[in-house]
């Protein structure tokens, strides 16, 4: 053990030694980790700050310590008993509406929330001017108040002291939403906010039965405060049909937070691939450092130095190396979440204020850490091998073959661990696992990949521009640069590759198939009462459109045979079944956009049990089966239905479809609104205005969703995370550049000495640059290729595999790839070549 002991003093002695020189050599190393560990640490660290800060700030984010909501009704006398006795109770409700101008010139979908005296139990809400709430939404002169968005006042051309009508209630804008404390926890909406009080929503007609409305029972408990899981519990054992969602302050915001986590993840694991692709750079980097130290390897060596204490030598020089890097990159994780704050401000609950999230930093540092062995050892055991005499000769590191057991197994090891950690950090594992072994497949493939590049130089003809030919040679020839160049350009362009197809195609399916496919209008909360006048107007308005209308109904699914949805663990991408209530419908008949795929359809004028046809893919996503029982509540009733056929449902229409289709009588007697399309291909934007107009002027309780506004919406949405993918998948494609620098680095001799016996032969600078830039051009072409292919690939399985969309290859993607690979590879490779064809010849034909 002292032997040992003493090896390593000796060996780390000399290491800090030959650092006093200065990290030449290392830089390359030290960009790859910092970059790659920066990434994961700024990722992981703001998700944290964001999680943490929607835990906290729970209490004013829920505005309330429980919440209790329930659709289309409001709460019966027991259960407001029950709410009661929990503490003091604010009441809000929210729905979506049409705002319209007193003349009818113009009108605008607004998320209506109507508020009582209570709101808020938590938090403050501010309003510009900045007056108490009670004040601003008080009625005057007939007017009742209102506070709105300020995009509702650009997008109307109003201002405050305007007056406005919503239902059948006429308003006055006496101020603009500056902070609502719970807006985050009532979840996205696609309008601007309109609010105001519970009696103007009564008095406005909105809110008949059957209407689509949001009641949200916020509770602050008296002292002393029970535990949330407790009043849980009890609220389902003593209101089991009750059917509300229940919130407590700690998951004020449960799907931001599950959205922000996956996203999060997604993120860490491109960050990931930047740092396994930087792997490769400091594999290339730890073997040109080792080739600039051959005379010093092999002086050791002939010293007496043992091959052990060589290689720990320059073990430590590189942890030691990798240490700075990893602290560079932890550096710039500690400072992401303020930075990210300051641009997130008034979206998120994130402050601005530096804290330091350990987790997160210990994270991305094992993960640099476990990077830099698993690509430094091999080249280590490569120079072990080595002896002293071949390195005097000049012989460098380009052993063929593997080190010795003992470097693989450890190598082995920390990949094991490097892959254990990415899953067992991972929220969802299955897609972890999924990534990791893709990313593995890649590299095998894009190995394969260059050696099969390298077969088809070999075998090419003989050509006759020598440029050209040297060109070909240097593509094939032992040590060459296709490997490093194919693997290092090769996964980040795909992953470029396909996010840009993803994105395109996106974006084509909005602005272009999904506009032409789609209905013109969506008319929501139709009553009974006006469902004959309603079809008699549009059928004038638009003779030549089609109007479709359903039964609408709300309910929340408890139970799936019998079991208590909480207690069933379900697949990430069926949960949104559950979360909440869905809209519910009934039919004689198949819907449209939609066909039978297993099981049968009921006879018309069926009487026997309540039936249930349920979407295919979320159904076999829930683990259900034909005959199996789904029990939902609608309006504080639980049904037991069970599962007559499966459906394969055409999401991507945007017509009316629905999860669950109800045979018709299982709701008889319950009273229900209608929901509408209007489909008119050959409507212009001036008559769809009148048809929005003519609707929302003869029934202002009709709420009237423009579809191409709502796209246009989303368009921006997809646009927004979609830089914000690209920005991160860009990390990739730079660790890729620095890989191929360090490439083109540990390759620096071997090229020095061709040029140097080229020119010696005769050949020019001109030439020589000529078969570098041939030989450069040939290679990013043929990465641009497999990219093209395999990006394809990827853009094609998510689109129409996960999203069930069309999938379209784009030419100008192809072509953007392509000059991608051009650009960098020829830039970089001539960057790294030109000092190369300045040296002299004398010094280096002195050395050979």
């Amino acid at each position: 053990m002292s032997g040992f002991a003493s090896r390593v003093r000796i060996a780390f002695r000399i290491a800090l030694r030959e650092l006093r020189g200065g990290l030449k050599g290392f830089y390359i190393f030290l960009a790859c980790i910092a970059l790659g560990t920066g990434a994961i640490a700024a990722v992981n660290s703001v998700s944290t700050a964001i999680t943490d800060a929607i835990s906290s700030e729970g209490r004013t984010l829920l505005a309330g310590d429980m919440r209790f909501e329930l659709n289309n009704r409001e709460a019966n006398a027991e259960e407001q008993r029950f709410l009661q006795g929990l503490g003091t109770v604010s009441l809000t409700t929210a729905l979506r509406s049409m705002a319209r101008l007193p003349d009818g010139a113009d009108q605008s979908l607004v998320e209506l929330k109507a508020v009582d005296d209570a709101y808020p139990l938590y938090g403050s809400f501010t309003a510009e001017p900045d007056q108490p709430l009670s004040e601003l939404l008080a009625q005057r002169n007939g007017a009742y108040g209102a506070v709105v968005a300020q995009l509702l006042l650009d997008r109307m051309n109003m201002a405050v002291g305007d007056e406005i009508l919503v239902g059948n209630a006429r308003f006055r804008i006496n101020g603009v939403i500056v902070n609502e404390p719970d807006s985050i926890s009532d979840g996205f909406g696609f309008a601007p906010r309109f609010l105001t009080s519970r009696t103007a929503l009564l008095a406005s007609g909105l809110t008949e039965t059957g209407s689509l409305v949001e009641q949200a029972y916020k509770v602050r408990f008296s002292d002393p405060a029970p535990d949330p899981a407790i009043i849980r519990q009890r609220a389902q054992t003593e209101l089991p049909n009750a059917g509300w969602s229940i919130r407590s302050s700690d998951r004020a915001a449960p799907a931001l937070t599950e959205n922000i986590e996956r996203f999060s993840q997604f993120l860490t694991l491109v960050g990931l691939t930047a740092l396994v692709v930087g792997g490769v750079g400091v594999a290339n980097a730890v073997r040109a450092f080792l080739d600039s130290k051959r005379t010093v390897i092999a002086t050791l060596k002939c010293v007496g130095a043992p091959a052990s204490v060589v290689v720990m030598v320059y073990l430590i020089q590189i942890t030691l190396v990798a240490s700075v890097g990893i602290l560079i990159g932890l550096v710039l994780g500690a400072i992401a979440p303020p930075i990210t704050a300051s641009y997130l401000a008034g979206i998120l609950p994130i402050s601005t204020e530096a804290t330091l999230y350990p987790r997160a930093l210990l994270l991305a540092a094992v993960f640099g850490i476990l990077v830099t062995l698993a690509f430094a050892i091999l080249p280590l055991g490569h120079a072990r091998q080595v002896p002293a005499t071949a390195l005097f000769r000049e012989q460098g590191f380009e052993t063929r073959g593997l080190p010795s057991w003992p470097y693989l197994l450890a190598t082995a090891l920390a990949l094991a661990s490097l892959a254990a950690l990415a899953i067992f950090s991972s929220e969802e594992r299955r897609i972890a696992t999924v990534f990791l072994i893709a990313m593995a497949a890649g590299f095998v493939l894009l190995r394969v990949v260059a050696y099969l590049i390298a077969v088809a130089a070999r075998c090419s003809p003989r050509i006759h521009s020598a440029a050209l030919r040297l060109a070909v040679g240097n593509i094939h020839r032992p040590g060459a640069l296709t490997p490093a160049v194919t693997l290092s350009l090769g996964l980040g362009l795909s992953l470029l590759v396909a996010l840009a197809l993803i994105d395109g195609n996106l974006r084509r399916e909005l602005t272009g198939n999904l506009p032409d496919r789609a209905p013109n209008f969506f008319f929501v909360d139709i009553q009974g009462s006006e469902l004959d006048s309603f079809r008699s107007l549009v059928e004038r308005q638009a003779p030549e459109g089609k109007l479709v209308e359903v039964p609408m109904l709300r309910g929340r699914i408890l139970a799936l045979n019998g079991t208590d949805v909480a207690k069933i663990n379900v697949p990430p991408e069926g949960r949104w079944v559950l979360r909440g209530d869905r809209g519910l419908t009934y039919a004689r008949n198949v819907p449209e956009n939609s066909s039978v795929t297993e099981g049968a359809w009921w006879q018309d004028g069926y009487a026997g049990e309540p039936l249930v046809s349920f979407s295919e893919q979320e159904g076999r996503e829930l683990g259900l089966k034909i005959g199996d029982t789904v029990t939902v509540n609608v309006l504080g009733r639980s049904i037991t239905a069970r599962i007559a056929n499966f459906r394969k449902v055409q999401w991507e229409s945007l017509s009316m479809n629905f999860v669950m289709v109800f045979s018709p009588n299982t709701f008889a007697g319950a009273p229900h609104a209608w929901l509408a399309t209007l489909i008119d291909g050959e409507a212009t934007s001036a008559e769809e205005a009148t048809i929005l107009r003519s609707v929302t002027q003869a029934f202002p309780t009709i709420t009237t969703v423009r579809v191409k506004d709502a796209l246009e919406v989303v368009d921006r949405l997809v646009g927004q995370l979609a830089t914000a993918i690209r920005a991160a998948a860009a990390l990739a494609l730079i660790a890729s550049v620095l890989v191929l620098s360090g490439a083109l680095a540990a390759g620096n001799r071997a090229r020095t000495h061709d040029a140097v016996i080229l020119k010696t032969l005769g050949a020019t600078r001109a030439m020589l640059i000529r078969a570098f830039t041939y030989e450069y051009m040939l290679l990013g072409a043929a990465t641009a290729l497999f990219a093209l292919i395999a990006g394809g690939g990827i853009a094609w399985y998510v689109l129409s595999q996960i999203m069930k969309l069309p999938s379209n290859f784009l030419p100008d993607v192809a072509v953007m790839t392509i000059l991608i690979a051009l650009v960098v590879t020829i830039g970089i490779g001539l960057a790294g070549t030109w000092r190369i064809l300045g040296q002299k010849a004398a010094p280096v034909l002195r050395e050979l």
